[in-house]
């Protein structure tokens, strides 16, 4: 079946909010009195919703208590958002335009409820045909409830779309799914992204001519 969707994550596809996401989660875990590294990170918060990382840490809050320290975090990360720069990585921003040149349908598809918010920033909102962020799903990856939302509002089926990762729990959601996967390996860790139908540094390695000739497991 011929590749007529693709599904972007956000958060380290196309921008990279991973420094900013760090430093309000380490700020927050410390005023807890937990130590927090970029390996904790990776491993328990990265791709998943807010209060989800939240809980993976502070397994001895109650759930109101998590949610205040939610809260926490996503203030001490507006407040990054709102007064520091973002990097965007180009070569995704320019494989989405040509993904658009060639009729295929877009979504953006991301836990953070900030992801309209940070798509109009960089001025990419309109290039999508449906956007799912954190507000539109209940269950977090690596269940599939992310991607099955975006392949319905595209009105495409998972096996013709393919989604691009760089988490762990991104990957494995979009394997669940049966979505095809393009993982971006961006933090040098190929074994957390492994199952991927295919996996690079940075969408620059691939093009768009190989991306429409992907298929599920190949």
């Amino acid at each position: 079946m011929a590749v007529s969707a693709a599904i972007f994550d956000l958060d380290g596809v196309i921008v990279n909010t991973v420094p900013f996401h760090f430093r309000a989660w380490k700020r927050m875990f410390e005023g807890y009195g937990h130590k927090f590294s970029m390996e904790d990170y990776l491993a328990k918060v990265d791709g998943r919703p807010r209060l989800e990382g939240a809980a993976a840490i502070l397994t001895e809050l109650s759930p109101e208590e998590i949610e205040k320290a939610g809260g926490k975090k996503q203030g001490y990360y507006l407040e990054l958002l709102e007064t520091e720069p973002m990097e965007i990585f180009e070569s995704s921003v320019m494989r989405i335009k040509e993904l658009k040149e060639r009729g295929i349908k877009l979504a953006a598809a991301s836990s953070s409820k900030n992801a309209v918010r940070i798509l109009k920033k960089i001025n990419l909102l309109e290039i999508f045909d449906a956007n799912v962020s954190g507000a539109d799903f209940e269950k977090g990856k690596p269940d599939p409830e992310i991607f099955l939302t975006a392949a319905a509002r595209l009105k495409v089926k998972p096996e013709e779309s393919v989604v691009f990762e760089d988490a762990k729990s991104g990957v494995q959601a979009a394997l669940n799914g049966g979505f095809i996967c393009v993982a971006i390996d961006r933090h040098n860790n190929p074994e957390a992204l492994k199952g991927a139908d295919i996996m690079v540094k940075d969408l620059s390695e691939i093009t768009v001519d190989q991306i429409l000739s992907l298929k599920k497991g190949s």
